[in-house]
């Protein structure tokens, strides 16, 4: 007789297998530019034990208008101990994701950019050669998604060379090229990236959302998520007994001691400190929640808004709000001059600026608890995401009236834990200005009929949420666009 648990792996085995060949995704193409600040380091961890997500072709350090050689500098090698870190504990994360990058590659890519000054990018440097390098290489066509954690000067540097040397190229080049920034930290990209290459419009997401899990976190996060970033949870979670890369991870060290831009409460020993350029690679992290193909459907790493030709802010809360023209930074930004002008008052405007980051805190900070935990333990004792499969397709075209059964057959947790649904509608990136009913929402089959109020055209999002009972409890989704065709 063949073993009851025998069948159950050989089940979910082959489940996995049909789950990976019909949600197969490539994965995002990025490059990483970064000042070295407190907060990137702390990025710096989490974005290591991520690494599996994504194909890195560059982890450079670059300068901003905060952090420079002989300014608040943190040493260009400032990221070797994380990169040996890494080494140590690359061993185990295998047992849990094969795809890991070995710590010799990512040593490979890892290159010290334009870090004279701030906003400097006349010298063509290692960092600058390395974008070169890969946005020049023709053997991949898919798109590379940029990311300034601090200035965007080595990048500005990188396509200066490009169409000094390759001006052929740049369409092509262009083509590939998704754009991440977290403020505009130095002025390069008003100065020349737009100047030279916004006849090309490229993507552009500036973020300033990114206050939600930076030094004000305790003033921002609600009071349902904020538990996730105080000391008791830190302390058990990340900081304490998780390897020798958590144990880089810079917590408040009690006392009061601070960095950042603003005075704020003294945090407690142990507490969340910043990780301010961290939406920018959660953005890229496949959760199934489709953020990659449009920046206003949102997802991990926040929603965005298309302001000019393929710029993409953030969701102001303000009828009749006139964005700014230039850059969009610390004296510009709408979330930053809230908290530094307008904080405690209408706190309301500040909790919907900062929800298409906040609404996913837990969720986030529970896969970051589960990553650490594939640091130091064997597969069968830590926990891994669910996968999400769906019977539906994921975009639909409906008429009014119409029945939508929603079915998330096949969907299937790694560990074999028990799992709840969630079906909901993402009312923020919809195009339909409504409320849909969702029968049975808390189930594996749920349905919704399409209002009649609906227009030709518009778009209703709802997003199949999948949670295992495993600790710490992971999340997952589906997202199921409909249009409407009348």
């Amino acid at each position: 007789m063949i073993h009851k648990q025998f069948l159950i792996a050989l089940f979910l085995l082959i489940t996995s297998i049909k789950a990976f060949t019909q949600n197969e995704i490539i994965k995002p193409r990025i490059i990483v530019t970064s000042d070295g600040e407190i907060d990137d380091e702390c990025s710096m961890v989490r974005f290591l034990l991520y690494a599996n997500e994504w194909d890195i072709e560059g982890i450079i350090t670059s300068s901003s208008q905060y952090h420079w050689q002989g300014h608040k500098w943190a040493g260009d090698d400032w990221i070797d101990p994380y990169l040996e870190a890494y080494e140590k504990v690359y061993p185990n994360l295998i047992k849990h994701k094969k795809d890991y990058p070995t710590p010799d590659y990512l040593k490979s890519i890892t290159f010290l950019g334009n870090v004279k000054a701030e906003g400097e990018m006349d010298l063509i440097t290692p960092g600058s050669q390395q974008i070169v390098k890969v946005l020049l290489d023709e053997s991949d066509n898919n798109p590379i998604w940029v990311q300034a954690w601090g200035g965007t000067n080595t990048l500005a540097r990188a396509l200066k060379t490009i169409e000094e040397n390759h001006p052929d190229k740049m369409e092509s080049v262009a083509k590939k090229l998704r754009f991440f920034f977290i403020w505009e930290q130095d002025n390069t990209y008003q100065s020349y990236i737009k100047p030279h290459w916004g006849k090309y419009n490229i993507q552009t997401i500036i973020c300033d959302q990114f206050w939600a899990i930076a030094y004000q976190w305790d003033k921002i996060m609600p009071q349902d998520k904020i538990d996730y970033f105080r000391n008791h949870w830190m302390k058990s979670n990340i900081l304490e007994n998780h390897g020798p890369l958590y144990s880089l991870y810079e917590a408040y060290k009690g006392g009061g001691d601070k960095e950042g831009f603003i005075a704020g409460p003294i945090k407690m020993k142990g507490d969340f400190r910043s990780e301010g350029d961290s939406p920018a690679f959660i953005y890229t992290i496949n959760t199934g929640l489709r953020s990659l193909e449009s920046p206003d459907y949102g997802g991990w790493g926040g929603r965005y808004v298309n302001i000019r030709e393929n710029t993409w802010l953030d969701p102001v809360p303000e009828t009749n709000y006139n964005y700014p023209e230039g850059r969009w930074y610390t004296k510009t930004a709408w979330g930053r001059n809230y908290m530094r002008n307008v904080y405690p008052e209408n706190q309301d405007l500040m909790n919907s600026y900062f929800k298409p980051i906040t609404r996913w805190a837990d969720a986030l900070q529970n896969d970051f608890a589960a990553r650490a935990d594939w640091c130091i333990k064997p597969y069968e004792e830590a926990n891994h995401p669910p996968v999400v499969k769906l019977k539906n397709k994921l975009n639909i075209t409906a008429k009014l009236g119409d029945k939508i059964s929603l079915n998330a057959k096949g969907t299937f947790d790694p560990d074999g834990d028990k799992l709840k649904y969630r079906w909901w509608q993402y009312e923020e990136a919809d195009t339909y200005n409504g409320v849909v009913s969702i029968n049975n929402a808390s189930s594996k089959k749920a349905s919704l009929v399409i209002p009649s109020d609906v227009k030709n055209g518009k778009t209703i999002h709802i997003i199949c949420e999948v949670s295992d009972n495993g600790s710490p409890q992971l999340t997952r989704y589906q997202r199921i666009i409909i249009t409407i065709s009348n």
